[in-house]
């Protein structure tokens, strides 16, 4: 299977660069895999696609405002993105310019609050930079970090918090789980009162998930790996859930690594935490997923491969090539799709 077939053409225009003012009157495209047909909505409408006792599974991971501007003793300024914390007050980073910070290097951040040593290098060509402060590293980073956004968005953003999900609560994501962004709590309150069921996970989401593949075939691609986490709580009740005979929504495809994971062949999931390096393309079998919630992804990404894999390759680009002659918005800032 060749990677150029996951390929695309975007109207630099149709790339969000900030969100909308209000969250759930984003754009939704519906898809619906039996009839292959196609609608137009608004993500306010979501309730109306899914039945009473349905159950919606939610990515809570928090981002971090993992982007640090600093300086080192010569005065050069330097950029440091936290990608994973491995030990201690060490990280995993991507560091700019990545040629003159070598290990022993410091760099200064803030007024002093903040000092960062170059510890050694990473296979993946960044950095391991051990950290020095004083009081709760997470407060110091809120204070002087800026929320990491994609390369594709050039406009600044105002508001720190619309890069959040309004349910995020467990921090360590160099990324938002960005089809939760659509989510508020009116949206939270229509769902509850049509006896639509919510459970949360974790997946701290990885920068590696948006990056196009390198190889020519995809069974040649390797993923990262990112830390997840699902509760035996969560577990039994989407369990309950599928063997009641009603559906389980992922929303993002954070939630559906996860799940996939999770499960085991008879499609039971099971409350765990650890690494996934899932990689899920068209020919997967999917063992507890029977509808999704997602964003528009990057050409040639594993994401696009992840929803072709549920939705069927041709379909998924006919849904896209809608899109895009209906002006909708891509990618993180951009309008959604319900795969059903």
């Amino acid at each position: 299977m060749k990677v150029s077939e996951f390929d695309f053409h975007l109207p630099t225009h149709l790339i969000a660069q900030e969100p909308i003012n209000q969250r759930d009157m984003s754009r939704l495209i519906v898809l619906h895999r039996a009839g292959q047909s196609i609608e137009h909505k608004s993500f306010h409408q979501l309730p109306e696609y899914i039945e009473e006792g349905d159950l919606l599974v939610l990515n809570q991971t928090k981002v971090l405002p993992a982007r640090l501007l600093g300086t080192k003793d010569t005065g050069a300024n330097v950029e440091l993105l936290l990608l994973k914390r491995l030990e201690g007050d060490n990280w995993d980073c991507l560091v700019r310019p990545g040629k003159k910070l070598k290990p022993g290097i410091k760099i200064y951040f803030g007024n002093g609050d903040l000092e960062g040593e170059i510890i050694d290098y990473t296979d993946s060509g960044g950095r391991i930079v051990r950290f020095y402060y004083q009081g709760i590293f997470e407060e110091v980073l809120d204070r002087l970090g800026e929320m990491p956004l994609p390369p594709y968005i050039q406009k600044e953003l105002k508001d720190k918090n619309r890069y959040q999900t309004v349910y995020a609560k467990e921090q360590g994501s160099a990324a938002a789980p960005t089809a939760g962004l659509h989510f508020t709590e009116d949206l939270f309150k229509r769902i509850e009162d049509k006896g639509i069921q919510t459970a949360f996970l974790t997946l701290h989401v990885g920068l590696g998930t948006f990056r196009p593949l390198k190889t020519e075939n995809v069974e040649e691609h390797t993923m990262h790996s990112e830390y997840f986490s699902i509760s035996q709580e969560t577990a039994d009740l989407i369990n309950v859930t599928k063997n009641s005979g009603k559906k389980v929504f992922a929303v993002g495809t954070t939630s559906i690594r996860t799940l996939e994971t999770v499960a085991d062949s008879k499609g039971q999931v099971h409350g765990t935490s650890g690494w996934t390096d899932i990689f899920i393309y068209p020919g997967y079998r999917f063992k507890v997923v029977d509808g999704i919630i997602t964003n528009f992804h990057l050409p040639k990404s594993s994401l696009i491969m992840l929803i072709s894999a549920f939705a069927g390759t041709d379909f998924i680009k006919e849904a896209y090539q809608k899109a895009i002659e209906e002006q909708y918005r891509f990618y993180s800032f951009g309008d959604a799709m319900l795969i059903i």
